[in-house]
């Protein structure tokens, strides 16, 4: 296998409002599908509006809640196989029932709330490695919104208080899925203030594309490589494979960080990044596309 057959869809949130984890505050309010667009997406990668998608609510703590608002919004744009997967732990992800499902269904999504509880559920379970197999062999979608995005990366951002970030150790990580292992993912990038975060997360890890997220936006990636920005937001591209200056080994926990010649790059809808060869892609223009 050179490269994954299936594909990530990994979603910065707005969505699904589930669980302020610097706040600690549980926010409940309508689904904001940004006019529906990145679920239409993710209903054409899956195979259209007749795909069979699993939502896994396992990140969430109001999981009912927000299971139903993703079939509402699912409902909306005509798909007609949807269904929930609420499983709270390790237990209940061994089930026979959910992993015949997620053997035989085309996509599938999991939501925000904090992605420890995802980690703690699933690794180095047999339903991890049924979703790895078919991600790899197959033409299967795994998609993912704020805490579900976050999780899908081999380096997992787990904690960290954006006012902090500047400071060596602030910034929390640990094992994710590992779907992808070139990326590290931030969510509600933005609005949340995170750039310091993800910052640190890719100045300790170099080797690591970071993708943060904005709000209405998401990040495709085929064959494990190629990105492709969608939705109506921005994804902000940190690469750190050029760094020159890095005092990140040097010095104590709680000390102010300093490293020289960390690239950023801004990607609107249509614009991508190649992760191993650290390529920019350009939007190709509409007048420019062959129909």
């Amino acid at each position: 296998m050179t490269h994954p057959t299936g594909k990530l869809i990994a979603v910065g949130g707005a969505e699904d409002k589930g669980t302020d984890l610097e706040k600690g505050e549980i926010h409940r309010n309508n689904l904001n599908f940004f006019e529906l667009a990145i679920l239409r997406r993710i209903a054409e990668e899956a195979g259209g509006t007749a795909a069979r998608i699993e939502v896994i609510t396992t990140a969430s703590i109001i999981p009912n809640e927000v299971g139903n608002n993703y079939l509402n919004g699912f409902g909306k744009i005509g798909c007609t196989n949807v269904t929930l997967m609420h499983i709270r732990n390790r237990k209940e992800s061994m089930d026979g029932e959910y992993l015949q499902r997620i053997r035989h269904c085309d996509a599938v999504m999991f939501t925000g709330g904090n992605q420890m509880r995802l980690s703690a559920a699933y690794l180095n379970t047999e339903f991890l490695e049924i979703l790895h197999h078919r991600y790899n062999f197959e033409k299967f979608l795994i998609a993912g919104t704020s805490a579900g995005a976050m999780a899908m990366s081999k380096t997992m951002i787990y904690d960290g208080n954006s006012t902090r970030a500047h400071l060596k150790g602030e910034v929390k990580m640990t094992d994710g899925l590992g779907f992808n292992s070139k990326v590290i993912i931030d969510s509600h990038f933005e609005k949340r203030g995170r750039f310091g975060r993800l910052a640190q997360a890719v100045a300790t890890h170099p080797s690591c594309i970071g993708i943060g997220l904005g709000e209405d936006t998401g990040m495709m990636i085929s064959e494990g490589n190629n990105t492709e920005a969608i939705g109506s937001g921005l994804v902000i591209i940190i690469d750190g494979h050029d760094i020159k200056h890095s005092n990140v080994d040097a010095v104590k926990e709680g000390s102010p960080l300093s490293v020289e010649n960390l690239k950023v790059h801004f990607c609107e809808k249509g614009n991508g990044y190649l992760l191993k060869e650290r390529k920019y892609l350009m939007k190709i223009p509409a007048k420019e596309i062959v129909k």
